[in-house]
């Protein structure tokens, strides 16, 4: 088991739980209300700064229910935290685009993330064929 040091930014928002069994996935709230307009961008502040574990990242990626609720999509798909993101200041944040007018509380469940290990390195080897079957070349289906 890992122990990670966090900070937190607010006293508004509930602290992060771990739950075991349930999913692997940890929530993240907005650390303010916020209010958007259609077709306005926004880091969200998510009230929290932590010191990662040495080679090791976080994926922070919007709740399934987020679009929904909220009208909002995650403007890079996905934000990747490094360990070396790691200060007294270097809070996280969502960065979220709005699809129609919005307003999310304080404390509103908006985002969620995984702790994941580093990629290791790794060194590519330009061949002229690849030893595995061919699915005919687009996505899993092999078809256009």
């Amino acid at each position: 088991m890992e122990t990670i040091k966090i900070k937190y930014f607010t006293d508004k928002i509930e602290r992060l739980t771990y739950i075991g069994g349930k999913s692997d996935w940890i929530d993240l709230r907005a650390a303010e209300d916020v209010d958007m307009k259609k077709g306005e961008y926004r880091l969200i502040p998510l009230g929290v700064a932590m010191e990662l574990p040495k080679g090791y990242e976080a994926h922070i990626v919007p709740r399934s229910s987020t679009f929904k609720n909220y009208g909002i999509i995650q403007a890079n798909h996905q934000g990747v935290v490094d360990s070396s993101y790691c200060g007294d200041n270097d809070q996280w944040f969502m960065s979220a685009y709005a699809m129609r007018d919005t307003h999310i509380s304080c404390n509103d469940r908006i985002c969620q993330f995984r702790i994941i290990e580093n990629q290791p390195e790794i060194v590519f080897e330009q061949v002229e064929s690849l030893d595995s079957a061919d699915r005919g070349g687009f996505g899993t289906t092999g078809k256009q």
